[in-house]
């Protein structure tokens, strides 16, 4: 007699696998330039530096044992300070809690946050990581349109009128993923307001907050209200191999994170706790660590949207990438930006279409580029070879 085999989770029918890291699979070829990832430079990463840091942590014997479960104390006193900052007011340590990455951050969140059918506010296109997460918590999505000042917060007022009531707003506030775009103060400051007169949670999702070319992105929504859960990163300035995220929370959501974390993984690891706070606290060093990524990263950003404004002209319409790694573009004739994708791959480029993002509207013409992982000449490369599959 054939075994039963035990059933799955129902939640599980909904989920789908991440569309981007599918295609990363398909671009490992040498022959392919990838536009698709969102990566990091592992070239502009501090190996050194991590070394030495890691050698200082590795000359004691706490480093090898478990750590808290909120994170190691200085880590968190690190995080207190800058964040503090950030925000212009004292931030407590039982509002800073340490995570493994800032996605099991909001993975944590959407567990303590939401129950079976609550909604959820996204932005559209929204960043795919955060769609995982709450269908797999079986919210109720709705999707709020990008403009160039980032979130649409007068279309959020409209649901809000009609009667919605989101547990949950979720946004990338700073360096939109995938849209490119910032959101304005004002939008922030009415965000925050309106989290507080109806009683919904903002999570301001920032990973590239740091990561501005020509000016920093404006002060966080947090600064203006304590409804707000700030997560941010240490992968996208140091590396993400040392699995370092964050968030900053009243201290009764973090206690109910840590009870959750505490069944996940117990804790995060000592060593890489450690390294990230030597890091982190050797201000000249970071200081000018952080100015070269800039640099390198702003300097490839012009190059990627010059060479789309060039070779398509006002064919293709494109995000100004003034900080973080993505530029959004659109496609103004009838191209179709999945039917594109095998073309680009036979020509050796590759980019993620814009269905991949796409909660409520199609995004069938447009594409996402990252431009973090090559220089300027092989950005334009590129683009020669997506002009070449578009023709």
């Amino acid at each position: 007699m054939s075994p039963t085999i035990p059933p799955l989770a129902g939640k599980l029918g909904g989920l789908k696998s991440s569309a981007i890291r599918d295609l990363l699979k398909l671009t490992t070829r040498a022959d392919v330039i990838s536009l698709a990832g969102g990566l990091p430079d592992a070239e502009l990463m501090p190996r050194e530096r991590l070394a030495a840091a890691a050698d200082a942590a590795l000359s004691g014997t706490a480093v090898l044992q478990y750590t808290e479960s909120p994170g190691w104390a200085p880590l968190r006193d690190v995080l207190r300070q800058r964040e503090s900052a950030k925000l212009g007011r004292a931030v407590g340590l039982d509002e800073v809690f340490v995570t493994h990455g800032s996605q099991q951050a909001l993975s944590l969140l959407a567990e303590v946050l939401l129950d079976p059918g609550a909604l959820v506010v996204v932005e559209d296109p929204a960043y795919v990581g955060a769609l995982q997460v709450f269908r797999a918590a079986g919210a109720r999505i709705v999707a709020v349109p990008l403009d160039a000042d980032g979130m649409r917060v007068d279309v959020l007022k409209e649901l809000l009128a009609r009667g919605e009531r989101p547990a949950v707003v979720h946004t990338v506030s700073n360096f939109h993923n995938p849209g490119g775009v910032t959101m304005s103060s004002l939008r922030r400051m009415e965000l925050a307001e309106l989290a507080e007169a109806h009683g919904f949670w903002v999570i301001e999702d920032d990973p590239y907050g740091e990561l501005w070319f020509d000016q920093p992105a404006p002060e966080p929504v947090a600064t203006y209200s304590r409804n707000v859960i700030r997560l941010s990163s240490a992968s996208k300035i140091l590396s993400p191999a040392l699995r370092v995220g964050w968030m900053v929370a009243q201290d009764g959501v973090c206690r109910a994170v840590e009870l959750l974390k505490q069944g996940a993984d117990l804790c995060g690891s000592a060593l890489t706790h450690q390294i990230t706070t030597d890091l982190l606290t050797d201000e000249a060093w970071l200081t000018g660590h952080v100015d070269s990524v800039r640099t390198a990263y702003g300097d490839r950003a012009k190059a990627l949207v010059h060479a789309v404004r060039t070779s398509f002209g006002d064919r293709v319409t494109c995000t100004d990438a003034t900080g973080g790694m993505f530029v959004w573009a659109d496609f103004t004739d009838d191209t179709n930006t999945d039917e594109l994708l095998p073309r680009a791959l036979d020509q050796g480029v590759a980019f993620v279409p814009g269905s991949a993002f796409a909660v409520d509207t199609d995004y069938g013409h447009s594409m996402r580029m990252c431009f973090t992982t090559a220089d300027a000449s092989t950005l334009e490369a590129a683009i020669d070879r997506l002009a070449r599959a578009a023709r």
